[in-house]
């Protein structure tokens, strides 16, 4: 199949739509919204709905009901839409149902600005709802992977039937680049969990409530069982010139892309380095982290924040290693030649 050229945002609705989503609700916020605009064009085509609603408070409370009848439901925002949503994925967490989330990170706090960020890792991998639950976290470093990974995100998010969010920065919902598409879509079925109205499905009840303490707290361990499970089979990263290096650039996203010519630059200068880049975010490539730390001397962590994920890798390495961190906010990209001014200030 040709690759076409197309923006992240819209290749992350098509491999939705590849993926058997068939609903999908949203409210537009920017830099999200040629996922609505493209949801609107692309779902009814597959026979499938797309509804605007009134709020993202509606709109992650339509994607539990969507998602209660078996129907593979996405919903996508960006920071102040998500903080809103929160609540809602608590409870989708607690009923056990699967739905893809997209957020498509711009500056905060607060309404902030538009422009790119990525401040919303702790919002995304440490829970933003209340309760003991999680929600598998994936990051895009591509228009490619904003396709291929909203497609792994709904059989991750039926396997574990769990929230799946797809995290990205503004600059891949806004960047165009060639993608080519999955050639083998799946096919819309009914999971025997769901509820359709009938009396068949009765037996069905999609509930987060347990009022005994005793149930509830079985029921909080079966899903931390379940995160347990992904932490061993759905933990991806991509390693790049790691298998020599002595520092250890780790970055997510569009910050990653930026490290892959930091590498290089840095080895031109004779500095053996490499890029570990989580693709899971979670779970965290943990396990990875802990044997780099066995042959490098030094990790650099750059984000586009004032440092988020950086506190996952320093519990990673367990102090064994020195964690240096770089990050831009407010909107601004850290270039290649001020991230390697700032490996020469501190390394």
């Amino acid at each position: 199949m040709p690759k076409q050229l197309i923006k992240g945002n819209e290749a992350l609705v098509k491999g939705a739509v590849l993926a058997g989503c068939r609903a999908f609700y949203g409210y537009p916020i920017t830099p999200a919204n040629e996922i609505a605009e493209s949801a609107a064009v692309y779902l009814p085509q597959a026979g499938g709905v797309f509804l605007q609603a009134e709020s993202e408070v509606a709109a992650i409370n339509m994607v539990y009901g969507g998602a209660s009848a078996g129907v593979r439901t996405m919903t996508a925002s960006s920071g102040p839409g998500m903080s809103l949503m929160c609540e809602g994925i608590s409870y989708i967490a607690g009923a056990e149902l699967p739905c893809v989330i997209a957020n498509i990170m711009r500056g905060g706090p607060g309404l902030g600005n538009i422009a790119p960020e990525q401040s919303d890792y702790f919002q995304a991998v440490k829970g933003g709802g209340h309760g003991c639950y999680h929600a598998l976290v994936l990051a895009p470093a591509s228009a490619q992977e904003m396709c291929d990974l909203t497609f792994l995100g709904f059989d991750l998010a039926d396997k574990y039937r769990n929230p799946v969010i797809v995290l990205a920065d503004g600059c891949l919902g806004q960047m165009m680049e060639p993608v080519e598409f999955p050639t083998t879509p799946r096919a819309p079925r009914t999971p025997d969990w769901a509820v359709d109205g009938t009396a068949a499905t009765r037996p069905n009840l999609i509930s987060s409530i347990y009022l005994q303490p005793d149930d509830l707290e079985k029921h909080v361990l079966k899903l931390d069982a379940k995160y347990k499970r992904a932490h061993i089979e759905e933990t991806r990263w991509e390693n790049y010139r790691t298998d020599d290096a002595e520092l250890v650039f780790v970055g997510y996203g569009i910050v990653a892309r930026i490290l892959k010519s930091v590498v290089e630059k840095l080895r031109v200068q004779g500095i053996r380095a490499g890029l570990l880049r989580p693709i899971t975010l979670y779970p965290f490539p943990t396990l990875e982290l802990r044997r780099l730390a066995g042959q490098a001397h030094q990790f650099f962590v750059v984000e586009m924040s004032t440092g988020q994920m950086v506190e996952d890798v320093r519990l990673a390495v367990e102090g064994r290693r020195s964690v240096e961190f770089y990050g831009r906010c407010g909107g601004n990209i850290p270039t290649a030649e001020e991230i390697v001014e700032e490996v020469f200030a501190h390394v």
